[in-house]
């Protein structure tokens, strides 16, 4: 039962003095004490029922609540029999702690209250036990093969009053209930976060589900993937079911139930993912005539094959574009090629795109570690009424909210690093598409962070060749042009290497750069002297400032 419920039966003198926000929390049992540390009587989600005997002083108020808090518990009752009106103390504990505080009329006895607490949770956990068997023999004859996901989400909605979605591990909603009264879909945000919650819990070995509360909800997640596989074989392409209920509080029974309904999710997912087999094989396929350098003509005409596939019903030959995702994993013991092809086809669905169809418009193969993405785009005349161009995916707005789960689902030991070519709009330009993709991808790689992705509208500046500068010779170029400054920097705190990056983030401006470093132009003057002094070199000439630029951005 809810804390919500016990407030809403009048007959129990319930007066709300704080927690409004947590009121949906599941009451599992009741407890009544004086005592300082209750704590060894504690199991989490009673109601805790005192008379306050226990303060002497104000202070008492913050321990009290602090153990009872760390405990668990659902909510407390204090009696204003004993003081009278509750001392603000405790209300401002109970606010700091986010602990549910209730007043008890003193008319009211705690034994009334305990009688009413058990009655409840009992005839609510018979009547749960009494219809387990029946639903798992409904979820059984009626599972995904009969309609997909959404059946057992419905059942678990009408039976259990449980709200369910099927998650994708970037947080793209797979399934969700189909029932009128289920509410709304899930916001895209916090699918992202729910998945980055999962992948970050299972990360550490711990057994599902995984508990979280976000935005005042408490969410169950269990995941849903193959057994007997490295766990980084599976992680980032395996759905998860996220139930919003705290699984803490329930019996075996419920719980097994679910992983029943995990299994039932798990030959869907199988199911779905062996419908791609035709696809990977069309994008395997035109990568091998691409990379054995296969005349255009022969490419041409597989392309012909994959477009109606890819777009049905299209009537014009669609431009292309190629995207190269690379999964590294320390140690190179685990092959990221198979776990980078799943990303691919999750990243490159939008991800408040409902349901599993629009990943069925890409297609991706994997060699290695490698990842390859043909991705269609309908071809757009240059002369069309509004504008639009098929210019297709962009790098950054491709990892979009998958950025952050996904980090947390690499995060100690893998890389994911994705790069994507231009538009082409036909087989002579896929060579040079996928070319560019690898280039702009290897400039990914070359940035900080485990999720990180480059266009090729990057590959016409500097960036495209720092990252193929051997790491010898960076550091041979940046020390000999950086570590003067530095040593000098280290000895007098003289700020030469900010001054020199502010100098020429002005593009040389004395007046620009004295205003941003908030110094007096002499004293710039001053600066820029003394780093051509140490360093041999002249700021008023291109070269120089040119090998600046470039030593600072390889350090």
């Amino acid at each position: 039962m809810r804390l919500r419920a016990l407030l809403d039966t009048h007959s129990l003198g319930l007066r709300l003095l704080g927690g409004e926000d947590e009121l949906d929390r599941t009451v599992r049992g009741v407890m009544t004490t004086d005592l300082r540390d209750p704590s060894r009587y504690l199991s989490g989600g009673e109601l805790v029922l005192t008379g306050l005997a226990w303060r002497r002083e104000p202070e008492d108020s913050e321990r009290f609540v602090r153990i009872l808090a760390a405990a668990g518990v659902a909510g407390l009752a204090a009696g204003e029999a004993e003081l009278g009106a509750i001392p603000d103390d405790l209300v401002q504990a109970c606010l700091r702690h986010r602990l549910p505080l209730f007043s008890v009329d003193e008319d009211v006895s705690f034994a009334s209250i305990t009688e009413h607490v058990v009655r409840q949770v009992s005839s609510e956990r018979a009547g749960d036990l009494a219809a387990v068997v029946d639903r798992h023999r409904r979820l059984m004859t009626s599972g995904p093969a009969g309609g997909g996901p959404e059946v057992v989400l419905d059942l678990l909605g009408s039976d259990l009053d449980l709200r369910a979605w099927v998650l994708s591990p970037t947080g793209r909603q797979i399934a969700g209930s189909t029932l009128a009264d289920s509410g709304p879909e899930l916001p895209a945000e916090l699918g992202a976060r729910l998945a980055g919650e999962h992948l970050a819990a299972a990360r550490t070995g711990r057994r599902g589900p995984h508990r979280v509360t976000l935005a005042g909800a408490t969410y169950s997640l269990f995941p849903i993937r193959y057994e007997g596989r490295d766990l980084r074989q599976t992680l980032l392409s395996d759905w998860l079911l996220a139930v919003e209920a705290d699984a803490g509080d329930w019996p075996e029974e419920r719980l097994d139930l679910l992983h029943g309904v995990t299994q039932l999710i798990a030959v869907e997912r199988d199911r779905r993912d062996a419908a791609r087999t035709v696809r990977r094989r069309l994008a395997q396929e035109v990568l091998e005539l691409v990379q054995t350098g296969a005349p255009p003509a022969e490419i041409a005409a597989r392309l012909r094959v994959a477009a109606p596939v890819l777009l049905p019903g299209l009537g014009t030959a669609p431009h292309w574009q190629i995207v190269v995702a690379r999964v590294e994993w320390e140690g190179g013991d685990v092959p990221g090629g198979p776990v980078a092809q799943s990303l691919l086809e999750e990243v490159l669905v939008d991800p408040g795109t409902f349901g599993p169809e629009p990943s069925d418009r890409i297609a991706v193969a994997h060699t290695g570690d490698e990842a390859v993405a043909l991705v269609p785009l309908p071809a757009v005349p240059d002369d069309s009424e509004d504008g639009t161009s098929a210019d297709g995916l962009h790098a950054v707005a491709l990892l979009g909210v998958v950025q952050a789960p996904l980090s947390r689902g690499l995060d100690g030991d893998g890389r994911l690093t994705v790069g994507v070519s231009a538009s082409v709009h036909s087989a002579e330009g896929l060579r040079g598409a996928l070319e560019e993709a690898r280039h702009a991808r290897r400039v990914a790689a070359a940035r900080p962070g485990r999720v990180c992705a480059a266009g090729h509208e990057e590959l016409a500046s500097h960036v495209l060749l720092l990252p193929f500068v051997p790491d010898d010779v960076r550091r041979a170029f940046t020390a000999r042009l950086l570590d003067p400054l530095r040593d000098y920097d280290r000895r007098h705190r003289a700020e030469l290497i900010p001054t020199l990056e502010a100098f020429l983030d002005c593009d040389g401006s004395w007046t620009r750069c004295a205003t941003r470093l908030h110094l007096h132009v002499n004293t710039l003057r001053y600066r820029v002297g003394r780093i051509e002094q140490l360093t041999g070199r002249d700021l008023s000439r291109l070269e120089d400032k040119l090998d600046f630029f470039l030593a600072l951005r390889m350090s």
